[in-house]
């Protein structure tokens, strides 16, 4: 009897075994191959590889795995060596307002509704415009792609241009068209605004990069129907919901007193707001009633330290929402109130404050400020089955991170490096959808001196408008 091969070749040993030889068979022709490094990547076993590799096809990661095997595996077109670095997924940032990094530093050590009324609110009634927006949105895509993010959440007017600018970046933003209750510099009502966020929603629905959404700004800055509408158009078409909330005392305390004792995620839960793919920021103020409300409606949470520390709204209980099982992501917030849009940052501080406010050195953990930067991010924006962990079938957004300065020798554990050691300036290559945006430090998508120079020159239009009048 003829037996033809094909495939495998079964041989049979002395001991009885059988074991299967494949063929030699040439590697498969892929797009790009990220190699040499130590892959850490957040997937459901939390498997690092070192080295490893990642190969992506497209937009699309087709493998990951210890670099030896993906080499006879795959080819890519491009190939990166990162030899001596870490890669990771990109780092999800739940949330900032990207345009006012054109007022970082204007307005410092303050409170939240001071700094709010007295100084960012006039600021931007008298600055906020299309050319503002496109300036600041352009000035954040360059900091963000320098210092690892590869997605962030995004709430502020004119939305429409940071999508555009945000798309022409290559950055990947989940983008909400604020609505406020007073007139403000795109919509003069909160009808107008809620129109303005529908055709915001229409015109990138279906886009590979922006995930539009609706963002009333907060229960204290808008009444109950315009945030029952805004719910409304967020359930019609799918998209996101995205607000703040409990973000001081005072504010806790003003929603106790204007509706009939309850807290501001009482509030929001009495009225319908909350609902599939929300997403609340900050959560600073929440009482374990209102964390039981947040894990049964599945809302999401951003967990912003930095910001909360720098205005001293106080420290949100972070680690009893992940005892909860609430999809706890880390943001910046925005610039102005931070000061910077890194994320590396944010990941360390988040993990330092709750060790010491908690007394237990345990509190959050290295891993856990990872996750929180990456798949719990995209979990918070219900993004888990496309980005936040380097996996077989996901998109391909990933960062490296170099190890090679004194501060990052020797080394130990990566993990520990990236949060307790690492910033943002270690990120030598970011990649989004597939694409590469930065490459040896040298961001690819952006012109960096016209970004900073068009953003240095606007700035002279903020520091006239917000100069004290002459007496």
């Amino acid at each position: 009897m003829r037996i033809t091969w094909s495939l495998t070749v079964v041989v049979a040993l002395a001991a009885g075994a059988v074991v299967a030889v494949r063929a030699q068979v040439p590697p498969r022709q892929v797009s790009l191959v990220v190699s040499g490094g130590t892959v850490v990547t957040v997937d459901p076993a939390r498997n690092i590889y070192d080295p490893g590799a990642v190969a992506i096809d497209g937009n699309v990661i087709v493998a990951v795995g210890p670099a030896a095997d993906i080499a006879t595996r795959f080819r890519g077109v491009e190939q990166i060596n990162t030899t001596g670095q870490v890669v990771i997924p990109g780092l999800i940032n739940a949330h900032t307002h990207a345009p006012m990094v054109l007022y970082r530093g204007l307005a410092d050590d303050l409170a939240l509704q001071e700094w709010l009324e007295n100084y960012i609110f006039p600021a931007e009634a008298k600055t906020v415009s299309r050319e503002m927006v496109r300036i600041g949105t352009r000035l954040a895509a360059l900091e963000m792609i320098q210092s690892g993010t590869t997605a962030y959440a995004d709430m502020y007017y004119f939305e429409e241009e940071i999508g555009r600018v945000t798309k022409a970046a290559g950055l990947r933003g989940i983008l909400g068209q604020t609505i406020i209750q007073f007139p403000v510099a795109d919509a003069k009502t909160p009808a107008e605004a809620l129109v303005r966020a529908e055709a915001f929603i229409k015109e990138f629905q279906h886009d590979d990069l922006i995930v539009p959404a609706v963002a009333p700004h907060a229960p204290y800055t808008n009444d109950t129907k315009t945030l029952q509408a805004a719910r409304a158009l967020a359930t019609k078409y799918g998209v996101p919901l995205i607000t703040h909330v409990a973000e001081t005392s005072p504010e806790v305390k003003n929603s106790q007193a204007a509706n009939r004792g309850m807290t501001p995620v009482a509030y929001l839960d009495s009225i319908g707001f909350f609902g599939p793919r929300t997403l609340a920021n900050h959560v600073v103020w929440a009482s374990p009633a209102d964390i039981a409300i947040l894990r049964a409606r599945q809302v999401g949470v951003s967990h912003n330290p930095e910001s909360n520390m720098k205005l001293a709204s106080g420290i949100a209980p972070v680690p009893a929402m992940l005892s909860a099982g609430i999809a706890v992501g880390l943001g910046t917030d925005g610039a102005a109130s931070n000061n910077d849009l890194d994320m590396f940052e944010a990941m360390r501080l988040a993990a330092f404050l709750h060790k010491l406010n908690s007394g237990d050195p345990r509190a959050i953990p290295a891993a856990t400020a990872l996750e929180m930067a990456t798949i719990n991010g995209a979990r918070a924006l219900g993004l888990e089955k496309q980005i936040g962990s380097l996996e077989a079938g996901k998109r391909a957004d990933l960062i490296s991170v170099s190890m090679a300065g004194a501060r990052q020798t020797p080394l130990y554990n990566a993990i520990s490096h990236l949060v307790y050691v690492s910033r943002g300036g270690d990120v030598q290559t970011t990649v989004v959808n597939g694409r590469v945006l930065m490459r040896d430090r040298k961001v690819l998508t952006l012109n960096e001196g016209s970004v900073l120079q068009e953003a240095r020159t606007f700035a002279d239009s903020v520091r006239a408008a917000v100069a004290p009048s002459p007496k």
